[in-house]
């Protein structure tokens, strides 16, 4: 059995599956991405490239549909110089590299993996009233998902790592469409003894240590919320530093044309006067050194605004961190306030601020809710739970084939 797995990036979301399946089930994989062709792990990597893109000029409310036709337009052409290529089945992330013209190339059903489904309202780009929204962004939101919807019309299945995810998409889409997460890699992800220290600083058994981590520092994982409740703590707390992963970039949302600055960090930064010696921000860092920075956490503070869900706060779960969330759409699904983490509302900097400090008063006491999120990952989000029912995914669509 061959699988052809389409993404920009590699491994992205597939290398765990793929690896799997060769591994375990004796597959045949290959992966077609933006990245130089290679053997790895045993998946034959295939290069694409793209011709051109989306200039000034273009339409800004069309520009991504234009930049994913020329993705589609590489990937159709690298798979064609690989004639001896011939899948049994095609698995692609809608956005990144779209499936929609090898359905012109081979005969063999198609899985679509979905992230996201825009929308103007009751969604990510109206969640903040503190950043109006653009007339031009609430007309782009339509737009932005007509390589999605193509790419939903063309498949035969398709996936969302979580149930709020799926839930995002038309009616008359969701026969289509199951909820099955990654998979969290528990051998990596879990609690260890480390040294309490970070680049040659060390944290006295009485420091109290609290974690935040995302890709970039933006407001749609709530930074500015974050640094807000971080100041409050530190005017109420002398023993705690702030460990912050993560790097001056915008991944999502418009930050940087709000701003003068030539970061979202220091945007925030200028707005107010933090203790700074009290902040480590690390850059960013490789997955074991997540797991030590995680496994010297009392407290994780995750906020999004209702987005995509950040593996960040799963990996904090699966490390036993005591994660204190917002009270949005995708982090409900997961965390249960006082049975497997706690929550508050994501403006409310005051209940936020509450809620961390009556863990740092005593962080072993709330031990018990960070052991409750590494269990339910164990249970339900990990590997081991996440990848039979990936291959029950791929056995069900070749068999309707």
């Amino acid at each position: 059995m061959h699988v052809l797995f389409v993404h920009k990036n590699f491994p992205a979301q597939f290398g765990h599956i793929a690896s799997y399946l060769i591994r375990d089930h004796g597959f045949r994989c290959s992966f077609v991405s933006e990245l130089p062709p290679a053997v790895i792990d045993g998946i034959d990597r295939v290069q694409y490239k793209i011709a051109g893109g989306a200039t000034k000029d273009t339409h800004y409310c069309s520009r991504t549909f234009e930049n994913a036709v020329w993705h589609s337009h590489g990937v159709y052409e690298a798979m064609k110089q690989r004639p001896d290529i011939k899948p049994d089945l095609v698995v692609g992330h809608s956005g990144f590299g779209s499936t929609l013209w090898l359905a012109d190339l081979y005969d063999c059903p198609m899985i679509n993996y979905f992230e996201y489904y825009y929308r103007s309202k009751g969604s990510d780009l109206d969640f903040r009233p503190d950043f109006p929204v653009k007339e031009l962004d609430v007309l782009r939101s339509r737009t932005r998902n007509s390589m999605i919807l193509n790419d939903l019309q063309n498949c035969r299945r398709g996936y969302c790592p979580t149930t709020y995810q799926k839930s995002l998409f038309p009616d008359e889409y969701q026969p289509k469409l199951d909820a099955i997460f990654d998979g969290v890699d528990t051998k990596i992800w879990h609690r260890k003894e480390v040294p309490r220290e970070w680049n040659g600083r060390r944290f006295d058994a009485n420091t109290k240590i609290v974690t935040y981590v995302s890709r970039g520092f933006e407001s749609m994982r709530g930074f500015d919320i974050f640094m807000r409740v971080a100041k409050k703590i530190c005017e109420a707390r002398s023993d705690v530093v702030f460990l912050c992963v993560g790097s001056d970039r915008v991944c999502y949302g418009g930050d940087l044309n709000r701003i003068d600055a030539d970061s979202y960090r220091a945007h925030i930064l200028a707005q107010d006067q933090y203790d700074l010696d009290r902040f480590i921000f690390t850059g960013r860092v490789d997955p074991n050194q997540l797991v030590d920075i995680f496994s010297m956490s009392d407290l994780h503070i995750y906020l999004t605004v209702p987005f995509v869900l950040s593996w960040s706060m799963m990996n904090a779960l699966a490390c036993g961190c005591t994660v204190l969330g917002s009270a949005t759409a995708p982090v409900l699904e997961m965390l249960h306030h006082g049975k497997n983490g706690l929550t508050a509302d994501f403006f409310d900097v005051d209940a936020l601020t509450e809620q961390a400090l009556t863990v740092l008063e005593d962080p072993e006491k709330f031990r018990h809710l960070g052991e409750a999120g590494a269990k339910m990952i164990e249970e339900k989000y990990s590997l081991d739970v996440c990848l039979p029912k990936m291959l029950e995914l791929y056995e069900k669509t070749l068999n309707a084939a």
